[in-house]
């Protein structure tokens, strides 16, 4: 079975070579006669054929890469998540729109600004405005996978991903064979184990010496690092798991259990 670590760095490539080729695309939709003779000075007549036939669409396939680019970088680059996300996204203090402004959002419209001069409109910015800054996007992208293949690289939180998924394995093939309370204890576990390295690696402390996973779920929600529904979400399989370390408790049920172990499952991959 691939790592965590493996599929990291796999879907590292991928994402770096889809943004790459978004560049192309936007560079291409923008200026075909220009982007066709650079091309073919580049690569030559055929390859520059070839490439141009096998770019993506820019307004298809942006949304999606920026979403799963903008996820792997809050994992691997959490201090540049803002400056990822800026580059597309308008400025809600913005009143008139520039190039130093222009997004990629406003790309993504179609979004042309245009001055009167006389009897004739002049253009101020248009959608290749936005070339730079998906430029800048994937140039993050690239900066996260030389971190991740540095030495310096902390790559525990990514190894114990895998230790989790394996943890919960175990936790599924104990409720199969009808060890519900112990199933569930061990998801309970899983899910605290995680709770508190998201709060080591957010920086949010707890004053408790033994915290538990209210405590980190209530930590984690006052530094704003999970919203309400995710709170609540983690709220409800505490509980659940209460009830499966609590000897005086009513047994739970398999699908409680069931549900505390996918739940713990969706947020170890999710609440990050």
């Amino acid at each position: 079975m691939i790592s965590n670590l493996e599929k990291y760095k796999k879907d590292l490539v991928s994402l770096i070579k889809r943004g790459d080729s978004l560049i192309l695309a936007l560079s291409y939709e923008q200026d075909k006669s220009g982007f066709e003779r650079a091309a073919k000075q580049r690569w030559g007549d055929k390859a520059a054929a070839d490439t141009i036939k096998n770019l993506p669409n820019f307004q298809n396939g942006y949304q999606g890469w920026y979403s799963e680019a903008k996820a792997m970088i809050r994992q691997l680059l959490p201090d540049r998540v803002d400056d990822f996300a800026r580059l597309y996204e308008k400025p809600k203090s913005r009143k008139t729109i520039t190039y130093e402004n222009y997004c990629i959002e406003d790309c993504l419209q179609g979004l042309n600004v245009t001055r009167t001069m006389g009897f004739s409109k002049e253009k101020v910015v248009g959608p290749d405005a936005a070339i730079p800054r998906i430029q800048q996007q994937v140039a993050i992208v690239k900066s996260a996978k030389a971190r991740f293949e540095s030495s310096l690289f902390d790559i525990r939180q990514l190894l114990q991903a895998d230790l989790f998924d394996s943890e919960i394995d175990a936790a599924n093939h104990l409720l199969k064979n009808k060890f519900t309370r112990a199933a569930g204890a061990l998801g309970g576990v899983v899910l605290e184990k995680h709770l508190g390295e998201v709060c080591s690696s957010h920086k949010v402390v707890l004053q408790k010496k033994n915290p538990t996973i209210s405590d980190f779920n209530e930590a984690l929600k006052r530094a704003g690092v999970i919203d309400i529904a995710q709170w609540r979400f983690v709220q409800h399989l505490g509980d659940i798991r209460n009830q499966c370390d609590h000897g005086k408790t009513p047994d739970p049920t398999s699908e409680q259990v069931q549900d505390l172990l996918t739940g713990v499952a969706k947020v170890t991959k999710t609440i990050i």
